[in-house]
């Protein structure tokens, strides 16, 4: 295993996505973040001795077993230095190191359009958001969401029901099915 230092970085735990990319951009890459010594850590602009411990204590754990127990369930990370990484994601102002992959994401070129909404939603809006899904699905659209109860539900299986394609972006993590009535979907 060839250690992934964006991987791990992004599994540190103790301090922030912001923090990490404050902290990277001084050493500039993620290798050279692992292997700088605590001394010079220590002088890293917004280093306190909290997020000093975290990443020391981060340094002792073996991420090569999570690493690889994540691949077996057919999950890829995908780090903000990988050329692979949504540019437009890069754009945002505090976009994630990294992401976790199941499946495939949209190429940088198709069309994607987000259908997001209440989950707790009218007959009349969860038709509206499937037929929508489906018909933009039928013009090669990918249909984004966070894959939640309602609109965003019926966006998908509209699409799903075209051959289209879905992207469910997940705040729980894509081994995780929440909520699990979306298993099938």
């Amino acid at each position: 295993w060839n250690m992934n230092y964006m991987y791990w970085l992004a599994n540190v735990q103790g301090f922030g996505n912001r923090m990490k990319c404050r902290l990277l951009a001084q050493t500039g890459s993620a290798e050279e973040f692992y292997f700088l010594p605590e001394e010079q850590l220590r002088m890293l602009d917004g280093m306190d001795e909290e997020i000093l411990q975290a990443i020391l204590k981060g340094r002792k754990q073996d991420m090569e077993e999570a690493y690889l127990r994540m691949c077996e369930k057919g999950i890829t990370f995908l780090s903000m230095e990988d050329p692979a990484y949504p540019q437009k994601l890069k754009q945002i102002p505090d976009p994630p190191l990294g992401l976790y992959v199941k499946g495939r994401l949209p190429s940088q070129e198709q069309k994607t359009v987000a259908i997001v909404g209440a989950r707790m939603c009218s007959e009349y809006g969860r038709a509206v958001a499937k037929e929508l899904g489906k018909r933009l699905a039928a013009m090669d659209v990918c249909i984004v969401s966070g894959m939640a109860r309602g609109i965003d539900a019926a966006g998908h299986t509209g699409a799903l029901e075209a051959s289209g394609m879905t992207c469910a972006v997940l705040g729980c993590g894509v081994d995780v099915c929440y909520p699990s009535s979306h298993r099938k979907l």
